[in-house]
């Protein structure tokens, strides 16, 4: 009977273990299949996913709606460009291993002064102090190179066994990238899913859902913000260090609050009350962002008509309506 139980109770993981397997099968192979544009729009999109997966940890599971995550992922980006023009390093490992605990730190500071309040204020705050980066990069422009930016060329990858230089290195940097990119993203889903179903991610979601009663338990409702925030700021300063070599430029506009906006859109998109759903929005997005561009100079309004549509028809967004659709489907077959 106990192990019946067990079965059952490791079936959903084993399920959803074979599901991700397959994903991920199916974007490796994917390059095989499809453009070098095709495949750039696509690391892009892995890219956004990780930053609304980070993005989520304080919105999904903390239920703080940050207006500033825009700050982090500049971080990280700028720290790429600062390291190849003043210290000429060329290693994307060195990249991460230097740019992450920056991040870390910008979060946690951020944070520090961020989680004193909630709500609207909490809003406000993040979105004030980002505003405050933006102006920094954009007044400092001996620094920062203002709004000309600074140029970032392509590292080396594994260590420097790959490095792209030559007749055709663009395109063998396309395609390495790409995979180089799918990995940190599936390292970064696996370590986000441990961190929201860990003990410490069931503690936020009853923080989220009752503050008052999470207080009464003896959580301190300040630090495990204050943790949230800090997670949720590093892995998006690491979308911003992943970016900046594909993207070749960072300028003060990934500083800026439409950035953030951007993000928070990608969220919504996919369904923020989903593990899955910033993964899906922040694909869908980079492709709806690309593609509205494409077509008219007024992809701003676009793309608000779009959000408009979202939370009257989807307000539980794209996997939200989907899992709808699938838990109303199920007493159907089941009285069938």
């Amino acid at each position: 009977m106990k192990a019946d139980v067990s079965l059952v109770s490791y079936r959903p993981k084993l399920l959803l273990g074979a599901a991700a397997v397959l994903v991920l099968a199916a974007l490796a192979l994917l390059p095989d299949y499809i453009g070098l544009y095709q495949i750039q729009l696509l690391t892009y999109g892995l890219i956004a996913a990780i930053a609304a997966l980070g993005f989520n940890i304080l919105l999904g599971y903390t239920g703080l709606l940050s207006f500033g995550h825009s700050a982090f992922f500049g971080i990280g980006a700028y720290t790429v460009a600062f390291l190849l023009r003043d210290a000429g390093i060329h290693s994307m490992e060195l990249y991460l291993l230097i740019g992450l605990p920056i991040a870390a730190i910008g979060s946690a500071l951020f944070g520090y002064v961020c989680v004193r309040h909630t709500r609207i204020f909490f809003g406000i705050l993040t979105l004030a102090l980002s505003q405050v980066l933006y102006s920094l990069a954009f007044k400092f422009f001996w620094v920062t190179g203002g709004t000309d930016g600074l140029r970032v060329a392509r590292p080396t990858l594994l260590a420097g066994m790959l490095t792209f230089s030559g007749a055709g290195s663009y395109q063998r940097f396309v395609h390495s990238y790409y995979y180089y990119v799918l990995a940190v993203f599936a390292i970064s889903v696996a370590i986000i899913w441990l961190v929201v179903h860990s003990p410490f991610g069931k503690a936020l979601q009853a923080i989220r859902d009752n503050e008052t009663r999470a207080r009464f338990l003896g959580l301190r409702i300040r630090r495990f913000r204050w943790l949230s925030f800090l997670i949720s700021g590093t892995f998006t300063g690491l979308a911003g260090i992943l970016w900046v070599p594909l993207n070749g430029l960072t300028t003060p506009e990934i500083l800026y609050w439409p950035f953030s906006g951007e993000i928070v859109f990608s969220a919504l998109l996919g369904g923020f009350r989903n593990f899955t759903g910033p993964i899906v929005g922040g694909i869908v997005f980079t492709y709806l962002k690309t593609y509205a561009i494409a077509t008219t100079e007024y992809w701003q309004l676009l793309l608000g008509v779009v959000l408009v549509l979202l939370v009257l028809i989807l307000p539980t967004g794209i996997v939200g309506a989907l899992s709808l659709l699938v838990s109303k489907s199920r007493p159907k077959e089941g009285a069938a």
